[in-house]
């Protein structure tokens, strides 16, 4: 977790990354089911998603409720700079001024592949909204932790059903 400042304002940025047994294709077709991001939300956290395509892809746009316990957090996510490696999540809507998150995936090898998160975000102006914002920016390690685990064990999971068949 890095701090930066720039125009007067607090640019906060996040970086993770972990190391996944799985095929590059493997891991990306994961990360583009909007599916997904209920999978490796870490309880007590309920995700409902509004509106989303199955696959997610540039332009699309995923509408959802984070239940922070009694807290609802509606929040509007862009897909966008999709490549085969990579796509950025851009805020439209929600608890942050700004926030962008980068996910990347680089191949190691035929069977593993290393995820990389890198979040840059800013505090609301609002005061009930930048409270709210830095609970979620100060659990960012437990998030990333979980969908590392999470992300793993699905992956693995999915690996041996192909094999069984």
């Amino acid at each position: 977790r890095t701090c930066t400042r720039g125009a007067g304002r607090s640019l906060m940025i996040y970086t993770h990354q972990f190391v996944v047994d799985a095929p590059l294709d493997d891991v990306r077709a994961f990360h583009s089911r909007s599916a997904s991001m209920g999978a490796i939300t870490p309880p007590p956290v309920i995700v409902r998603v509004h509106r989303a395509p199955d696959l997610l892809d540039e332009g699309d746009e995923m509408d959802f409720t984070m239940w922070l316990g009694p807290l609802p957090i509606r929040w509007l996510a862009r897909i966008e700079q999709v490549t085969p490696v990579s796509f950025v999540d851009r805020q439209v809507r929600g608890p942050f001024r700004r926030w962008v998150h980068t996910h990347t995936f680089e191949p190691v090898d035929a069977q593993t592949t290393i995820v990389h998160d890198r979040v840059e975000a800013e505090y609301s102006d609002h005061w009930w909204w930048k409270l709210v914002g830095m609970g979620m920016w100060w659990n960012m390690p437990v998030l990333f932790a979980f969908r590392q685990w999470q992300t793993r064990r699905l992956l693995a999971k999915s690996a041996a059903v192909r094999v069984a068949q």
